[in-house]
Order: C-alpha cells, then structure tokens, then sequence
C-alpha cells in the first residue's frame, strides 16, 4: 500500500491568532509535509497565510461539526488525501515526527478508520476527559477504542465514503462518538495511539454556554441514532445517573434536563441502528454502548 497523503483541517473562530500561528509553524516543522492544509474561518474573516494554506471562511459559525464538514469540502475538492488530520487550533505538535507515525499507521491497517491522538497540557498532564476509554489511569496504553478525541485525530476518507462525514445537526460534542460508532459498524478499527500527541491547554468543556444543554441533547440524539432499541432506555438512564451524580450546578443541571427534553422531541437524523455484532464488539473493547 503507497503511502497516504495526507491533508490538514483547522478550524477557528478569529479568537486565537497567536496560538493559531503557532501551530501552523509546528505543522511546517514536520519530517512528513502534507498535501494539502485547510484553515476555516468558522464564522469569521481570516488574516493572509503562506500559498500553501487554503482558506475557508463560512458566513456564520456552523460549529465543530459544520466546519469540519466544510474543510473536508475543500480537502476533497483537490482530489489527492488519503487522511485527514483535524487539529484544535489552540494546539501544538511538539514532536517532528507525528505526520510520519499517522502514514506509518493508515499505510500498514488498510482497515484503520480513526486514529486519536493524545491531547496533554504544557506539563505533560492528560485530563481524564482526553482518554477515550473507561479506564483512565494509563494515558499512554493505546489500543482499540470506541470513540476518539475531537482536538486531535486522523481520518480515512476511503471510511468516510462509506459511513458519511461529521453529523451536521449535532454541532457540538458527541459528534466523535457519533462517527466512531458508525466506523466500527462498517467494520473499521478506531485506535487510541498516545504516541501522537496534541500539546492542548488544560480546559473544562462546561467553558461554553450551551455545553451542558448540547451535551443532553445529543447524547440522545446519539441514542435514538444508533442503538438497539433495547440498549436505548439503558444508555440514556445510566447517563441520567451519571449526571446526577456529577453535576453539582442547579443551572447546569436544569440546562442538561432541557437539553434532554430537546433531545426527545427534536428530529436528529436518520436513524441507522449499528448491528448487535458491533455491540459485542464494543463490549469486548471494554465499553459496552450503555455508558
């Protein structure tokens, strides 16, 4: 298999032109240079780049999932990536050599969908929320996943002809899961490599406004997607519980009930439920689709 070339997505919102600079000097520092390099303005004007940037700039803010949708727009107009790098553009690629592990990775599994980076803070430290497995205490054990991490990660789009591209209506959060799902339907390996990593400022997602409503609503959206019906009551009541028992804001926990609410009686989409060999599969990874 030739090696893959690969194709670079940013998006930002105009809110980080220094941090945004700075990644794009690591990009240019890489032992492998991708094909192609892809900027979005998400609702935002963008400043000049160097010719080998192409700039997006949408009319509105389409969110995580709109955007992306519309660098990969770009990337597949030009007719020549194999795999799409989607990078936060508060992040920072410290090593020289992760453009050249990702084609290691995609040219040797001509079944590898997804590979999720690790994302760690400028001290080494790897929030809990950044590893996309139950079992949290070893960032740098990788390995078959079930879902991946939306700051940094690599995609096939030889997978994305067959499972679809980034589910518009979700915006923001889930949406990984969302696609990891389906790639693992259509029988594509999702791989936690913590080798790669995304230095990443240490954040709380809860830092948006609408998080905690976004949140509850697609995860049931998520739910009414792509579950058994059998799993779905499961799913959404140990979410209920989990939430519960986490959340200690009164606001944040009427925001995610609404959310919830909205999750219910909104369209999400059409409903593609993943098969039951596929739930066995997660349960074999370590997450069952009830958590």
């Amino acid at each position: 298999m030739p090696r893959p070339l690969l194709g670079v997505a940013i998006l930002t919102m105009g809110n980080r032109p220094t941090e945004l600079r700075e990644l794009l000097d690591s990009v240019a520092k890489q032992d492998t240079q991708p094909a192609r390099i892809v900027v979005v303005g998400n609702g935002t004007p963008l400043p000049p780049f160097e010719e080998t940037v192409t700039t997006v700039e949408l009319d509105e803010n389409l969110g995580v999932t709109g955007g992306r949708n519309a660098a990969l727009e770009r990337l597949r107009s030009f007719g020549d990536v194999d795999v799409v790098i989607d990078l936060d553009d508060d992040g920072l690629l410290i090593d020289q050599d992760v453009f050249a592990r990702v084609q290691d990775l995609f040219e040797h599994d001509p079944r590898l969908g997804i590979v999720s980076f690790r994302i760690a803070d400028e001290t080494g430290h790897t929030q809990r929320r950044h590893i996309p497995r139950l079992r949290t205490g070893d960032p740098m054990r990788g390995g078959p996943v079930t879902t991946f991490l939306g700051g940094g990660h690599a995609i096939s789009t030889r997978m994305l002809e067959q499972t679809g591209d980034w589910p518009e209506e979700f915006f923001f959060t889930h949406e990984e899961t969302d696609l990891a799902w389906r790639a693992l339907d259509a029988n594509w390996t999702v791989l936690y490599a913590p080798e790669l990593l995304l230095q990443h400022p240490r954040t709380s997602p809860a830092r948006h406004a609408v998080y905690h409503r976004m949140t509850a609503r697609n995860r049931v959206w998520l739910a009414r997607r792509h579950l058994p019906a059998l799993l779905m009551p499961i799913y959404l009541g140990a979410w209920i519980l989990l939430t519960l028992t986490r959340t200690r804001s009164i606001a944040g926990l009427r925001a995610w009930f609404g959310g919830f609410l909205e999750g219910v009686r909104t369209p999400c989409g059409e409903r593609q439920p993943i098969r039951w060999r596929t739930v066995w599969r997660m349960t074999r990874m370590g997450r069952p689709p009830i958590l």
